[in-house]
């Protein structure tokens, strides 16, 4: 069995590893180079987000309730896509509009799917235990 600690530590690895999946498919759609010159073209698309993300977790506190999709998931999502946005136009980075639209869907579905998929199968658990 998981301990809260374990758990929280979980969610926020999941959010990351979705958050670098999410950077790696717009570098291979847009560049067809997963991780540019010496492998900085992907940590350059995703610290933005990754940065952003703690800072929605630590907004969010996620480590109260990591597997949440609304108490959790959607402040992580709103605060990592428009903190995301403002560092990556801070650093030179693009900002265009369809790609906010683009990014703010798949982060809403990365950052609040797979949580919303957790919770249906803990109550699934939940059920067939009563």
């Amino acid at each position: 069995m998981s301990t809260p600690r374990s758990s929280s530590a979980l969610a926020l690895v999941v959010d990351a590893v979705l958050i670098v999946v999410f950077a790696a498919i717009g570098r291979a759609t847009h560049d067809g180079d997963v991780l540019g010159p010496a492998g900085a073209g992907l940590v350059t698309t995703a610290w933005p987000f990754l940065v952003a993300l703690l800072l929605g977790w630590a907004v969010a506190r996620g480590w109260r309730r990591p597997l949440a999709p609304v108490r959790t998931g959607l402040p992580v999502w709103a605060v990592t896509l428009v903190a995301g946005m403002l560092l990556r136009a801070l650093s030179g980075q693009g900002v265009q509009v369809a790609f906010v639209i683009v990014a703010g869907l798949t982060l809403l579905l990365f950052l609040v799917g797979w949580r919303a998929i957790a919770a249906l199968v803990a109550r699934a658990r939940v059920s067939r235990s009563a």
